[in-house]
């Protein structure tokens, strides 16, 4: 995949070889065209002046020679081919006998606009008798024809307006394709402005046709996929939103309606305590719910980042067991357990958090008579931590969403919870770098099975 930078350099390369070679040959047919013809006939004039003049002179070599001084090449042959040169010699003495004796009869030579179609590199320059114009004239009853070109001198002078258009040319010719290059990387560029103004107006729900293999393409694709999360973010939001006002919203209006029934004179005592007692779960079950919420928060992957330290596993659990013995013996529920002695490098109170969510789990959603056990061992370089309940299971499209926040499986809704729980649980595990697995038949239990890096 190239580069944007590689593409940069590569095409202004490109702009450069291909500006100078259409500059190039447009000046090339500027001097073909118009510069070389305006030449053969600025020539031409000059030549027959000379010409003229040297008819009048009485010594012809000392004028000739004076006139070659001023920056000419002469070439004169008389009728007996006598061939004398002025101001310099010719490299190429390539006229033919037939162009000397028609400009000898009286004919006019004009070799610089019918010479050769060479790129004006070569013919501007070419120092060739036949790269001239040449006239006739009579000094002494003796007829001369007279050929002229321009020296090196006059040509580097009259060459600079032929490369002052190649250079006008190839300017042009650039800026026209920075331009148009500038307009092809700009416009993915607008194209990413606009999604991202659509976006803020009309939600996540954005098309972005960009098509490249450079940064602006692997910008395009970060885009589409940063959308495209939060989209989901945005889904989820409004799916927490809505199951927090939810669960607050119930038990605030059950708080309220036993609030006013108490406050009926006729009321009995024991309708009196079993009110109280409504209220008193039904604002145990705000505060669990805010506990859980606030604990979600601080595993935000903006949340603040945790300590951790060497933690006692074992000792965690053993104290949570004889916390919560009453809550099992309350359900009638019998306990089994293997505890080996492992540590974890991890925060506490989160690892606390885990155990304590899977245990009330195990027991909220156990079957009278139920059997809760508990493992723990070290396994290689890791631990793992085993709860088992005989409770009433899940069925099989359930297992994968239990980890949802506020998911909650139907064979569990007739129980009180908040369906936050194992989501916070999942996430401490992620968070640890371990991992949590569940194993589940409807009616029969279920296993949820961790596994954490040993100390």
């Amino acid at each position: 995949m190239k580069s944007l930078y590689s593409k940069f350099l590569v095409t202004t390369l490109f702009i450069m070889l291909l500006s100078s070679f259409i500059g190039f040959f447009m000046a090339n047919a500027y001097y073909q065209n118009k510069l070389k013809p305006e030449n053969d006939s600025k020539n031409m004039e000059i030549a027959s002046r000379i010409a003229e003049y040297a008819e009048t002179q009485e010594n012809l070599d000392q004028y000739l020679e004076h006139t070659a001084s001023i920056g000419y090449q002469l070439f004169v042959v008389d009728r007996q081919g006598e061939r004398r040169s002025f101001g310099g010699s010719f490299d190429e003495k390539n006229l033919s006998p037939a162009t000397v004796q028609d400009v000898l009869n009286g004919q006019a030579y004009h070799g610089m606009k019918d010479f050769p179609r060479k790129t004006f590199v070569t013919g501007f320059f070419a120092n060739e008798l036949k790269n001239s114009v040449g006239v006739p004239f009579t000094h002494n009853s003796t007829t001369y024809a007279l050929f002229l070109r321009p020296n090196i001198k006059l040509l580097f002078n009259e060459i600079h307006i032929l490369m002052g258009w190649m250079g006008l040319a190839v300017f042009i010719l650039s800026l026209v394709a920075v331009l148009i290059w500038a307009a092809m990387i700009i416009r993915p560029v607008r194209k990413l402005s606009h999604a991202t103004n659509k976006v803020g107006e009309e939600g996540f729900d954005v098309r972005l046709n960009i098509q490249r293999k450079d940064e602006i393409g692997r910008l395009a694709l970060n885009f589409k996929d940063m959308i495209s999360r939060l989209g989901e973010l945005d889904k989820l939001r409004r799916t927490f939103v809505s199951n927090v006002s939810h669960d607050i919203q119930t038990p605030l209006l059950n708080i309220q309606g036993y609030s006013r029934l108490l406050e009926s004179h006729t009321l009995s005592e024991e309708d009196r305590k079993t009110y109280l007692k409504v209220i008193q779960e039904e604002a145990k079950r705000m505060s669990t719910l805010s506990k859980q919420l606030l604990t979600l928060s601080s595993l935000e992957p903006n949340g603040h980042a945790f300590s951790k330290k060497p933690v006692d596993v074992t000792g965690q659990l053993r104290n949570l067991l004889h916390k919560y013995f009453w809550l099992m013996d309350e359900n009638n529920l019998s306990l089994t357990y293997s505890l080996d002695e492992v540590w974890v490098k991890g925060n506490p109170e989160l690892l606390h958090a885990v155990w304590e969510n899977l245990l009330t789990n195990a027991v909220k959603y156990n079957k009278p008579g139920g059997n809760i056990d508990i493992v723990v061992y070290k396994s290689g370089d890791q631990i793992e931590v085993i709860f088992t309940d005989t409770g009433i299971g899940l069925r099989s499209g359930e297992k994968e969403q239990i980890f949802d926040r506020f998911y909650r499986a139907d064979s569990a809704r007739t129980k009180q919870g908040t369906g936050l729980g194992l989501s916070i649980v999942k996430e401490v595990i992620d968070l640890h770098g371990g991992s949590i697995s569940v194993y589940s038949r409807l009616e029969e239990g279920t296993t949820f099975k961790i596994l954490l890096p040993h100390m």
